[in-house]
């Protein structure tokens, strides 16, 4: 039987190693410590488990077994019940939103605004969308070119808000109301940064449907590495959530952490995956990344190595589901699931959770369900929509 390997807490810097003053066995020991802890806290670095040989599958864990396959059949289904908030005010007339947009080249960012722009012709709104080009300069200057605008509200469309403070003290001194999109890491209203309400699934939940996909697809028995970028704080909860989850099984273990950083993530997994291919040839059997960009480019590398698309490491994205890992998924081409965002629909909801600001309302607490879409299910889709919410929407406007 084997379990989840865990690598050793990180010193703080500057924390200092043993001295030379230390002698015999015990200093070098404690030594070489010390240099494989401090190691593995470098930026973009592995840690995790030495490659062993095989050892027998064992008992693995019929009872997280059967609570994952459980819970992995409701995420799959594409109709899981009522896809939107139960009701709420009727719609307003006459506003205008401006949506400014960390970049438009981002799926995730550029689907929710169009998800906005279609919900706004229902409802009868103007939006305007202002592409922040993915600059910090950018996204500053995008959000006070919105404010000069005086609309009815504004929506922070996939960036940080303690970027733009300035912009966001300002609009809220203006009673210009605010809603993130990704902007911070829980779903609803948020106070620091004054948010009216945050959209976004909720990060447990993807976490834990991504390590129980893995518990299932394996039968309780894998060997996994996990893919994150520890220098965002969302990512590196999001992965810690990942491997509290699958250390439930007993036959599941950790073979390794990817620290890859988001923006490194062209030029470094390539190589980072032919390593772990080298370390874990036959032991590597499944993947759990924070962001499916991981996938499109650790694919090289594995066709490289002359793996099959639809074989082992079998990979699922723990978040996002842009149209690329659809059709990665789709084609068998070295993805097998992702647990996509429902960009359109948030779209929808952010539209509502305005008109509830406007008539004085407070925030849905509205959160979308998670949903693992694979090639079985999503028939050729290049992004995950739930079927409804449109009609829950229009019933609770009048429109």
């Amino acid at each position: 039987m084997t379990t989840a390997v865990s690598p050793a807490p990180c010193p703080p810097r500057g924390t200092p190693t043993p001295s030379n003053r230390t002698t015999g066995l015990r200093s070098a020991l404690v030594l070489a410590l010390a240099a494989v802890v401090i190691a593995g806290c470098e930026r973009g670095t592995s840690t995790g488990a030495a490659p062993s040989a095989a050892e027998p599958a064992g008992p693995g864990c019929p009872t997280v077994l059967a609570r994952s396959e459980a819970a992995v059949r409701q995420a799959e289904k594409t109709a899981s019940g009522r896809n939107g908030p139960a009701g709420g005010p009727k719609a307003v007339s006459g506003k205008t939103i401006v949506y400014v947009a960390q970049t438009m080249t981002n799926p995730g960012v550029a689907g929710a605004a169009k998800g906005v722009t279609e919900a706004a012709k229902v409802i009868g709104w103007n939006v305007r969308v202002i592409d922040g080009q993915g600059t910090p300069a950018g996204i500053q200057a995008a959000f006070s070119q919105a404010i000069a605008l005086r609309p009815s509200g504004i929506v922070i469309g996939g960036f940080d808000p303690d970027l733009t403070s300035q912009q966001v003290a300002t609009a809220g001194a203006e009673h210009i109301p605010l809603i993130g999109w990704h902007a911070v890491a829980l779903p609803g209203p948020s106070t620091h940064p004054r948010l009216f309400s945050n959209i976004t699934t909720r990060v447990a939940d993807v976490a834990r449907i991504s390590a129980d996909w893995v518990i299932t697809h394996s039968h309780g028995h894998a060997g996994v590495v996990v893919f994150t970028d520890a220098s965002i704080p969302f990512a590196r909860n999001k992965s810690e959530l990942i491997k509290k989850e699958l250390a439930t099984c007993s036959g599941v273990r950790l073979l390794a952490e990817e620290n890859i950083p988001i923006s490194d993530t062209s030029s470094r997994t390539p190589q980072e995956v032919s390593s772990l291919l080298s370390r874990f040839p036959d032991t590597w059997t499944h993947s759990v990344a924070i962001n499916d960009v991981y996938f499109a480019d650790a694919a090289p590398a594995l066709r490289a190595a002359r793996r099959k698309g639809a074989g082992a490491p079998y990979n699922i994205g723990a978040g996002d589901g842009d149209p690329s890992a659809f059709q990665r998924i789709n084609s068998k081409q070295f993805q097998a699931a992702t647990v996509p965002e429902p960009f359109a629909q948030q779209g929808w909801q952010i539209l509502d959770e305005f008109n509830r600001a406007f008539s004085g309302h407070p925030a849905s607490g509205y959160v979308a369900p998670v949903h693992i879409s694979t090639a079985a299910n999503s028939k050729g889709a290049t992004t995950w929509d739930p079927p409804g919410y449109r009609a829950v929407y229009r019933k609770i406007w009048g429109r």
